[in-house]
């Protein structure tokens, strides 16, 4: 089937006109779920709040997340020539540094429950777990997408002339890396500065 069959009176694919409406649909989730961590960050119970939080590791494992942003492109791009080894390559890495990402959340939320940042503890480590737990699903998602794309890669179900579908997924993936930089500047990154 040819890709003008898929076209809107707008010229747009309608694969990627549902794909921009989901996204906008989740960005309004996020927004929701932004705006109820700020509504209870000084509401602690009396019990830990972001004190707890290590900027400098989530740093790290932030910059790995953006850095797939990045892999992710690279892989579209061969996708769009036709090198199918090499955007295989590509899609593997932007899974493996979104599991590495996912490590480290489930590391960092660890160390937060040790040290008393209990989700039912107050409303805002329950906002906290929400926000992060809620993007944290969101990045397990895209690395299935991304685990499938490269299977049917390799079975020849998608095809070198079939660089809409890495598009696609691609297009999540950005938008998962969008909402983790709004979320780690209002979430860690404002709060700290506010205390200094």
């Amino acid at each position: 089937m040819s890709a003008v069959a898929h076209e809107t009176s707008l010229g747009l694919d309608n694969r990627k006109l549902a794909m921009w409406t989901f996204l906008g649909s989740e960005f309004l989730f996020f927004g929701a779920f932004v705006s109820a961590y700020l509504l209870y960050l000084d509401r602690t119970a009396g019990g830990v709040g972001i004190e707890v939080f290590d900027i400098p590791f989530t740093s790290i494992s932030s910059f790995v997340l953006l850095m797939s942003s990045l892999t992710m492109v690279l892989a579209h791009h061969a996708h769009t020539k036709g090198d199918m080894r090499r955007m295989r390559m590509w899609i593997l890495a932007t899974a493996g540094q979104g599991a590495v990402f996912l490590g480290g959340q489930v590391f960092e939320f660890t160390v937060f429950y040790r040290e008393g940042l209990v989700a039912t503890q107050s409303p805002f480590a329950s906002s906290f777990y929400y926000l992060a737990g809620f993007h944290g699903i969101h990045v397990f998602v895209g690395i299935l997408m991304l685990l499938g794309l490269y299977s049917l890669s390799l079975t020849g179900k998608v095809k070198p002339n079939q660089d809409l579908k890495t598009e696609m997924i691609g297009l999540y993936w950005h938008f998962v890396d969008i909402i983790w930089v709004v979320i780690f500047t209002v979430v860690y990154l404002i709060p700290e500065l506010a205390m200094t």
